[in-house]
Parts: structure tokens; sequence; C-alpha cells
């Protein structure tokens, strides 16, 4: 979204105000052109023999999203079934798919072979039992590099008291099950954690990877998970791709022609394919001065955006229907029974009640950690391609929620 002749157009000079009040408010729309963009910026940034980029999803399963990334050639990975479900459906191939589960049950794991995805292991316990089930079924295995990464505690994933993967330390124990078992691992993966922004610290974690990885005869791939950085805010930093990638190319190669084999380098990027393409807009239902602090109260709340209550998040927000209007300090909140607070003094264009208000980076966990707390239905998501706007999924209603609910005989009688 830019701001021209005083007016905030979206790609295709679609005026965001315009889709408020045909689709109504609350509402998430995403640009298909930003998402395009930043899938071939990653891939251009590698120069390997060969690279596949897989969609983690769980950021956002819209499936016009999933559509648009399966065109571009992108595979996917999955963390729990429904997700691998949703990729089939979207038409991603069984082998285009990574399944990559955490803290869930065998039956889970038996699922995904008879669907025939690629399979992530991240304990030793399921690794066994998995083996003497099918040990000729590939796996990789999650392992855990012990490194501290990410932006918040709650999304830095691979260090030692994480939950997450095969300990470093555990490996001669996973190779013992592998020899025990006859097992084949195809790969090895690790994942330690979102918004990584010093790339030392990742590529750290990524030597530590390919010295486990030299345990392991018959590899086919090796993942290194993602978590680049994306900007938040005016003038913020974010991830060197192009630089990670041109340095991060010359290790692997030299890797692959340690290893014998030319592997595929596999990145799972989320966030850094889908954040910056969305947009989540509300309507400011009240503006209210209490004794020390200017509230815009919005016609939303964490039910529809929880990041910045959940992970202290920053979304850049800005007034766009009042673009030239004077500067303000702003606490901008929800409309939730609960402190739902998205933004502490910040500066605004003036705001009006009935204005709108974007908030920017909503296409990554956002819509897929919606709620309907306070039975408060989920907003519509819109996708804007090829200079068009399409309703990707309609809003839901109060019927919606109640559709599922089911009553019992006895509190059907009238009570006098």
């Amino acid at each position: 979204m830019q701001l021209v002749e005083g007016n905030y157009q979206l790609s295709g000079n679609i005026d965001p105000i315009t889709l408020c009040e045909k689709y109504d408010s609350p509402l998430y729309i995403y640009e298909s052109e930003t998402i395009q963009n930043q899938y071939k910026r990653m891939v251009d940034a590698f120069s390997v023999k060969k690279l596949e980029i897989h969609y983690a999803c769980k950021a956002n399963t819209n499936l016009a999203i999933l559509k648009i990334l399966k065109k571009l050639g992108s595979g996917i990975d999955c963390v729990s079934l429904e997700e691998v479900q949703l990729a089939m459906h979207a038409g991603f191939t069984a082998d285009q798919i990574m399944y990559t589960p955490n803290s869930v049950a065998l039956e889970n794991y038996f699922k995904a072979v008879e669907l025939g995805v690629k399979i992530n292991v991240d304990s030793i316990s399921i690794l066994e039992q998995f083996g003497q089930k099918h040990p000729q079924y590939p796996v990789c295995l999650r392992i855990n590099p012990h490194v501290m990464a990410g932006m918040y505690s709650k999304i830095s994933v691979g260090h030692i008291d994480s939950k997450f993967g095969i300990s470093i330390h555990q490996v001669p124990h996973a190779l013992r099950v592998v020899e025990e078992t006859g097992q084949v691992i195809s790969g090895v993966h690790m994942h330690t954690g979102s918004d990584i922004l010093d790339v030392e610290v990742f590529l750290n974690a990524a030597e530590i990877l390919l010295n486990a990885a030299k345990n392991f005869k018959n590899l086919e791939f090796i993942d290194f998970g993602s978590g680049f950085k994306v900007p938040y805010k005016p003038n913020d930093v974010e991830t060197n791709i192009e630089n990670f990638g041109k340095h991060f190319s010359i290790r692997f190669n030299e890797f692959c022609e340690e290893y014998g084999k030319d592997l595929t380098l596999v990145f799972e990027p989320g966030k850094y394919l889908v954040s910056q393409s969305g947009y989540f807009l509300a309507k400011a239902s009240v503006v209210k001065q209490t004794t020390s602090t200017m509230f815009v109260c919005l016609n939303s709340g964490f039910n529809h955006l929880i990041r910045p209550m959940f992970y202290e998040a920053y979304h850049h927000i800005e007034n766009i229907s009042n673009p030239s209007g004077r500067q303000r300090i702003y606490t901008v909140v929800g409309n939730i029974c609960e402190t739902d607070t998205f933004g502490v003094n910040r500066r605004l264009a003036e705001v009006n009640e009935g204005d709108i208000l974007c908030f920017r980076n909503a296409g990554a966990y956002c819509f897929s950690m919606a709620s309907q707390y306070n039975s408060r239905p989920r907003p519509a998501e819109v996708l804007i391609h090829e200079g068009k706007d399409y309703l990707i999924r309609k809003r839901e209603t109060i019927e919606d929620i109640m559709r599922n609910q089911l009553s019992i005989p006895e509190l059907q009688k009238q009570t006098v």
C-alpha cells in the first residue's frame, strides 16, 4: 500500500477505503504481487544446484494464498494433518509436502504415511517406534542445535530448553536407533526461531547441522528452516537475504563436495513470504480521552489480531482515512472485554470516529491465529490479484458460530 497524491492505494490502484465499503470491516487484505516478489527474491538469492522453498503454511492457510505459492513452484511445510489436507486440496502433491508436527501421537505419523507425504521426526521416542513399524519409509530428523535465535522468546525454538527437535547431543542415540531399525534417513532439519537479524547466529547453527549431517550417509536434502526478518517499521532493518544467500551458497556447495553428493538445499519461510503482503483494516468506533490517555477504540480486538498482545509484536498503524491530518498521539485498543492493546503512544494522523486504521505486516500469523472469542465472528479476507479484488473468505456470522453447537432434549423444554 502506497501513499499516492495524498491517498492510500493498493496494487492495481485500488482504494482500500472502497474495499471496506464493499466488504465491510474489520477486513484482511493481501496482495499477490508482494508474495510473488518475495518468493522470487528468495529463490534468486541462492546459487546451488538444487534448491527447494517450502512455504511454512501455518503463517496463512487461506487456499488462495496456497495456490499462489503452488503456482510459483513452492513446496509446503505443514505442522498438522489438517494443514496437509488443505495443501492437497490446494493442489500440492504428496512429494511436495513436508509434515513437521510436534508433540503429536504416533498415529499421526502413520496417517502421514498413508497420505504419502514427507515426514519430519523430532523425538527419539517417535523415531524408534516409527522405525519399528515403517523402517523403509524415508524420514527427516529435526535437530535442535541449542542456539538461541529469534526476536521474542516465545518464537525462539532452537535453544536448549526448547521442546522442539532431537538435541544435537542425542545424535549418537539417534544413530543407534537408525542402525537397529534399518531406517532410511533422507534429510536433516533445524529451525532456530523467527525474526532472525543476526545472520552470524544462523550461520553458526547451520554449521552445527552440517556437522550432524555428516553422520547420515544417505541424505537427499538438508532443511535449514527459516526465520528471516522482515521490516515492521518505516526504515526498519531486515535480513539481507541477498548477502546471506551469497555466503550460504558457498558453504553449502563446499559441504556437498565434502559429502560427495549434490544435496537439495531447503528453506521453509512463512512470514518472509506473506507478512508484508497483508493489511488489516479496522474502523475507529470511539475516540476516548481519559485523564492521561487518548484512546482510539476499534471495531476489532485480539480475537482478530492477537500478535501485539501475545508476542508484544509491533504492527505499524496508519490512519488511511485522513493521511494529511495533523499528527497526534494515541493508544490504539480493541473492543474485547480484556486489555487488548494494539499500540501504545502511536503517532497517527488525527483520528475521528468512523476513520479506517490500517495495520501493516498482517499477512502472517494474523488471521491464522484469529478466534471467535466473545462470540465475535472472524473477518473476511480479500486478495488483490492482477489488479482486481477477490473475496477469498466470507465474513463469519453468528449463524456460523452456532452451527456446530448442539442442545439436549431436556433443555428444549419450556419453563413456566
